[in-house]
């Protein structure tokens, strides 16, 4: 008994170190399940050590915009102003992103993948993103070139940025070249960008060689107007280039693993609004978690055959 005496109990672990155990745990598990354990857990689970970094992008994918809103005023009000990273994914009101950056001031990595938010709203936010180093706008169909320039103007620490694009939702447009202009004027300090399928021309991927001199990485997979001469791009010893051919067989981080919410999904059905619950009540959670629903009810999208047609549209997390 004695020698068991020297070992320091789980509840007197400093909230910190708390913190990074929890996240080993589903959300469902932190958010329902350690409050119960005794007050030092429930207390970590409520404060900022917690809610450092927020990763709810595959939960995400699966609920209801309205739902994600709600789930993000809740995590991110936790964080108390320490939050470092975000990934979410579906973003559908203005109000969504403009909370993100009332409380982006240390925020450094911002995902924001098959978000609806538009150039305007983008516009006024990117003003509150000035300190995050890593932006993801992947499937975002609605922002374009001005977006890019207020963020570029303003997010002056950026040095990886995201923005592929899925083929099918630009068959229709004529042209991004505009959105490539955007960030070689604005993005010098860039050491990685990720353009896949935007629809640019060689011309433009010049310009930005030329103006972000820091590049290490370029992947411009299915960008199939851009023919880079090789002794141009030798001109840049440190830079690596992908594409434009793709000849990798995609993972299953992108579309081919994505659909839109299913009022039905069974997964996590959050409905709530986070200013009405008792945030000392983890029973509250509970009844989020018991919804469950008969498979005829679900949504399937499949994209994992890469011998159908419309297959193999995303790739790879780049090297």
């Amino acid at each position: 008994m004695e020698e068991s005496s020297n070992f320091r109990k789980w509840d007197e672990l400093i909230p910190d170190a708390l913190g990074l155990i929890f996240k080993n745990l589903s959300l469902c598990e932190v958010l329902t399940v350690v409050p119960r354990v005794c007050k030092s857990w429930g207390k970590a689970v409520k404060g900022p050590y917690c809610w450092q970094e927020i990763d709810i992008e595959e939960w995400s994918r699966n609920s209801k915009p309205e739902v994600v809103d709600r789930m993000l005023q809740l995590l991110i009000t936790r964080s108390c102003g320490s939050l470092r990273k975000l990934s979410v994914s579906g973003l559908a009101g203005d109000q969504s992103i403009l909370f993100i950056a009332t409380h982006a001031q240390s925020l450094r990595t911002l995902r924001l993948p098959r978000s609806e938010i538009n150039d305007p709203i983008m516009g006024k936010a990117a003003g509150m993103l000035s300190t995050i180093t890593f932006l993801d706008l992947s499937y975002c169909i609605n922002i374009g070139a001005q977006a890019l320039e207020a963020i570029g103007k303003h997010c002056k620490s950026l040095t990886s940025l995201r923005r592929i694009m899925h083929p099918l939702e630009v068959i229709n447009k004529l042209s991004q070249d505009d959105e490539a202009l955007a960030i070689a004027t604005t993005m010098p300090r860039l050491k990685h960008l990720e353009i896949a399928y935007l629809l640019v021309d060689t011309s433009s991927i010049i310009e930005i060689l030329k103006n972000c001199m820091h590049l290490e990485l370029l992947d411009v997979r299915g960008c199939w107007n851009v023919n880079l001469d090789e002794k141009f791009v030798k001109r840049f010893p440190k830079l690596k280039v992908v594409g434009p051919l793709v000849i990798d067989c995609y993972d299953m981080n992108g579309w081919d693993n994505c659909s839109d919410y299913s009022g039905s999904s069974g997964y996590l059905a959050w409905d709530f609004v986070a200013g009405d619950m008792d945030d000392d009540d983890p029973e509250m959670l509970d009844d989020f978690w018991a919804d469950e629903h008969p498979i005829e009810d679900v949504e399937m999208w499949f994209y994992d055959d890469v011998n159908v047609v419309d297959a193999g549209y995303d790739w790879p997390q780049s090297p």
